[in-house]
């Protein structure tokens, strides 16, 4: 059995439920225990696995809205720019891409007015931001 697919069934199980134990994944995987948490801890270390998160469904929020936001940079401010989205609490998450917009930032608010708040008032003033463009999660399908 190759390293790289005992590395996709863990990282598969992880994805499926981020909360399974060691043994869970061990037995869905086909592994041991040991195997799981050696992979784990290496694809940690490197990197590959940034963290562990719950799967939300925005409807059901009675506090809280959320958006997805295609953010567009200006090339040249890119890194410092990037840095100070990352800093912001209202950004849950933030990926470079490809398409329309250079980044996606998942944001999070009480409200929606609060959520155009911080788009408006935080995000759009970040020096090198030229553009957001929201899209606001309604109901999670999958």
């Amino acid at each position: 059995m190759s390293t790289t697919a005992t590395e996709d069934r863990i990282l598969s199980v992880l994805e499926d439920d981020a909360q399974a134990s060691y043994a869970e994944i061990a037995d869905r995987a086909d592994v041991s225990k040991p195997t799981v948490r050696k992979y784990i801890q290496q694809l940690e270390e490197e990197g590959v696995i940034v963290g562990y998160s719950a799967e939300v469904d925005p409807k059901k929020l009675s506090s809280q809205s959320i958006a997805m936001v295609g953010v567009d940079v200006a090339s040249d401010l890119y890194v410092e720019t990037t840095r100070n989205l990352k800093a912001l609490d209202s950004v849950e998450a933030l990926y470079s891409c490809s398409g329309d917009h250079m980044l996606m930032a998942e944001v999070r608010a009480q409200d929606g007015d609060s959520l155009g708040d911080v788009i408006s008032d935080d995000i759009l003033c970040i020096e090198g931001v030229t553009a957001a463009h929201p899209s606001f999660l309604q109901e999670r399908l999958k």
